[in-house]
């Protein structure tokens, strides 16, 4: 499953990143390793972007960035 399947209010654990380039660095300065915790907090009206909370810090991430972070939905 990946970080853009997620439904809103949903929490998940980053399992694996994707990508290269200053995209990966990107994703990893804003805090989302492998273990990290992210929820779904809020979409735009037409849902791309979407905010994520990644330790205490809302981010927002298109679905195409959201698609390459492989995660475990939490229960």
């Amino acid at each position: 499953m990946t970080l853009a399947d997620l439904p809103l209010g949903a929490r998940a654990q980053v399992l694996a990143l994707g990508g290269a380039g200053a995209e990966r660095r990107r994703l990893l300065d804003l805090g989302i390793l492998p273990g990290t915790v992210i929820s779904v907090e809020s979409r735009s009206p037409l849902g791309d972007p979407t905010a994520y909370r990644v330790r205490d810090t809302v981010i927002a991430l298109r679905r195409e960035q959201a698609a390459r972070i492989t995660v475990r939905s939490e229960i």
